[in-house]
């Protein structure tokens, strides 16, 4: 069988690119900017390619992939990392294939190609970051385990980076209370770091996912730590940062998630604790203060604040009990959706004048129907 057919698939063709020489981002974004995908190249001829900068040896082994060259040493190296993937039951999920998080697909220089091991649908799930110190307080341990727990009940599955301290806690925490949760890794998943977690590892690959940017063989390195947190950020909708100082690797994680446009949280603490100077710094920069699981939700305006996820063996969301509403009230709240509305939209919609609609506004509110939000009102039920 030749090497062509082996590696058709389109995993298979975005592993073959993330080992071609000097195929960083800038020569990606040269690619994309005269094509559609960046598998595109396998279709293109020797001289197309080296017209849009491609290094010759990467042209080399674009044309041994189309002669199906079974002896060129990239090509022997993608059909070794398959063979090794198969037999330890990892999958591969390159970024134009449909099971590749949306997402995480938008983020700046998003990776090519994730090894996973676990449930890959989790990969599409609502999901909330939690990091933090790996020299974590009692208390924040605590903090994270029961955040997580509380979190996953709400719908939401907790990605995390597998490590010592906050990391590990909030992936037991969902882990204890029935949930997956995902573990996003600075290594290849046969060499899994540190040794410490490797039970912690196994529950989490058995009810969740652990997810990679490296194929398997690569060892831990420092530097592989700041790129496994732009994907942690990336999948998730937000990051909760638990406990952190001022040089945690979390703060990285957290300036990652704004700039891809996420929502910060921060957990406060002693002013005397060296592990909350990091969140009190993201608190002065403008992540939201957090007290409880309803200060996430309300600022993720999602409707999870009052509807747990199916899979917490619910027959499904109750309907509000508005019985004890007037017909006014009622209107407001059936113009009302589960992302914020303005005033005026809200006044147009019912035809209600300015103060009428703020009574009522104010009514849903004590009934525990309504929340003021940035940019208007919103249901929580």
């Amino acid at each position: 069988m030749s090497v062509k057919i082996v590696l058709q698939s389109p995993s298979s063709r975005w592993l073959l690119l993330t080992l071609l020489p000097r195929f960083g981002l800038r020569q990606r974004e040269r690619i994309l900017a005269h094509t559609d995908s960046l598998t595109d190249v396998f279709q293109m001829n020797a001289a197309t390619l080296k017209a849009m900068g491609l290094a010759s040896d990467a042209v080399e082994a674009l044309m041994a992939w189309q002669s199906g060259d079974t002896q060129h040493a990239l090509l022997r190296e993608a059909l070794r990392i398959q063979a090794v993937c198969a037999e330890a039951g990892i999958a591969l999920v390159g970024m134009g294939e449909a099971g590749y998080p949306d997402a995480l697909r938008h983020i700046h220089n998003a990776p090519l190609l994730l090894y996973c091991r676990g449930d890959i649908e989790l990969l599409s799930r609502d999901q909330l970051g939690i990091v933090g110190s790996r020299n974590a307080t009692r208390a924040g341990l605590d903090h994270a385990r029961q955040f997580a727990g509380e979190l996953s009940r709400r719908g939401l599955v907790i990605t995390s980076g597998l490590a010592l301290g906050i990391d590990g806690a909030a992936h037991a925490g969902a882990l204890d209370a029935g949930f997956p949760t995902i573990a996003v890794v600075g290594c290849g998943l046969d060499r899994l770091y540190p040794a410490q977690h490797r039970k912690l590892a196994g529950r989490i690959a058995e009810q969740g996912l652990i997810v990679s940017e490296y194929p398997p063989g690569t060892q831990a390195r420092a530097a592989y730590f700041p790129q496994r947190n732009r994907i942690i950020s990336g999948l998730s909708r937000g990051v909760l940062v638990v406990e952190a100082s001022l040089r945690s690797g979390s703060l990285i994680t957290a300036r990652t998630a704004l700039e891809q446009g996420r929502e910060v949280f921060a957990i406060p603490g002693s002013v005397h604790s060296p592990v909350a100077r990091g969140c009190h710094q993201l608190i002065k920069q403008g992540a939201r203060l957090v007290e409880t699981v309803d200060d996430i939700l309300e600022e993720l305006g999602t409707w999870w604040s009052m509807h747990p996820d199916s899979t917490a063996n619910q027959d499904g969301p109750e309907s509000p009990d508005t019985s004890s509403l007037d017909s006014r009230e009622i209107a407001v709240f059936e113009a009302l959706g589960y992302d914020p509305q303005s005033t005026d939209a809200l006044s147009l919609a019912t035809g209600l004048p300015a103060d009428q609609l703020m009574q009522s506004l104010l009514l849903l509110e004590l009934e525990g129907l309504v929340n003021a939000a940035p940019g208007g009102y919103l249901r929580v039920a």
